[in-house]
């Protein structure tokens, strides 16, 4: 197998998937390749994909190898630290079998990976869970003691221009499957209208549907300048000794005087949900939130404290519409189109037979066969 294209080289497969294209060869130093960045890599159709790292370590069973594999795009895994260093953005990677040739010269040998192969590795990794979800409750639980004030009210919520009092809020989060949960609850979203609420890579999701977020809640690392210049009001996650990394970012695009800051801490998809929570909305949906384990160890997070105690506090009024359009994936069989065609034929039929009108014209009309045939 000799594969040929242009690399594309970043440690950060968030910012690579950005500049990649179909006729591209995405090299990337990503260990535990999760389900949402095999997602992003699939969207832009790359000839193959170089991992300088392994692409499932055993930590847990993380999808995205095998998403990509299924896929049809081939996985070069732990190619080692020299794809990185001596392949350069734009240069012609060659991909011989496992060899892989740069401008004509040996940079490296990976493993091609099959889809038996990361099978067997997720099958090993599953029986490290028991292990891994131990350490997980820990940290969770360990947490929860020193963040239990975000719920509490140590954490003051900053003053919104976004009027969500008694109004229907969603919050989308750039999270797996976020693009299919999306267009399934679209119709919501015309009906509703509720107050949009994108958690960074969020807003572009709705903007990509035509949607304008009203409000932009995150750390402003992986969001557009189209969404952050689109009129939404902008609140930025600080650590919760007030820095705000995010500012720098918005004060290169002339945002930062309208922008506010809200420290706190948690992730900023928890800050999200407890902004509308505190501001009075009457019912909060949440799309492609992190809500377990797995999720939360793809985002190399070793607990979950912060969102266990933000959905403690809005439980009431949350719904969480994470896999909601794989509630509705099963398509309409051609028996039941044919049913529903001839339910609607009757009523027509009835109609056009009772109509005096239609009843002279069906008659002039089979004149017109017996005619036609010399019947």
């Amino acid at each position: 197998m000799d594969i040929k294209g242009k690399a594309k080289v970043d440690k950060r497969t968030k910012n690579l998937v950005k500049r990649l294209h179909s006729s591209d060869i995405a090299v990337i130093d990503h260990a535990d390749i999760d389900e949402l960045s095999a997602e992003a890599l699939l969207h832009c159709k790359p000839k193959a994909v170089i991992n300088a790292s392994s692409s499932i370590t055993g930590k847990y069973p993380n999808a995205g190898p095998l998403n990509l594999i299924k896929a049809g795009v081939p996985l070069i895994d732990a190619a080692g630290p020299a794809v990185m260093k001596d392949i350069e953005e734009g240069n012609e990677v060659l991909i011989s079998g496992e060899e892989i040739i740069c401008q004509g010269k040996w940079v490296a040998r990976g493993n091609l990976l099959t889809e038996s192969a990361v099978r067997r590795k997720m099958k090993t990794a599953s029986l490290n869970l028991k292990t891994e979800l131990s350490k997980f409750v820990d940290n969770t639980l360990e947490y929860a003691q020193k963040e239990q004030g975000l719920i509490l009210g140590e954490y003051p919520v900053p003053r919104l221009r976004t009027k969500i009092q008694n109004k229907y809020a969603l919050v989308v989060v750039r999270g797996s499957g976020y693009q299919e949960d999306i267009l399934a609850v679209k119709s919501y979203i015309d009906e509703v209208k509720p107050v949009l609420i994108g958690v960074d890579g969020g807003a572009d999701a709705l903007l990509e549907l035509g949607y304008h977020p009203d409000m932009i809640v995150g750390d402003m690392d992986s969001v557009s300048d189209k969404a952050l210049l689109s009129g939404a009001e902008l609140v930025v996650h600080a650590y919760t000794d007030g820095r705000a990394p995010g500012m720098e970012r918005l004060q290169q695009l002339n945002l930062d005087e309208d922008a506010v800051v809200f420290a706190a801490p948690g992730t900023s998809e928890d800050i999200a949900l407890l902004l509308a929570y505190e501001k009075g909305a009457e019912l909060i949906v949440a799309l492609g939130t992190h809500s377990n384990m797995i999720d939360f160890l793809e985002k190399d997070r070793p607990g979950m404290a912060s969102t266990f105690l933000v959905r403690l506090k809005v439980g009431s009024i949350l719904v969480d519409a994470k896999g909601v359009s794989k509630l509705y994936s099963q398509r309409l069989r051609p028996k039941y189109v044919a049913q529903i065609f001839l339910a609607a034929l009757i009523p027509l039929v009835v109609v056009m037979i009772v109509s005096p009108a239609t009843r002279d014209f069906l008659k002039l009309l089979l004149v017109q066969v017996k005619l036609l045939l010399r019947i």
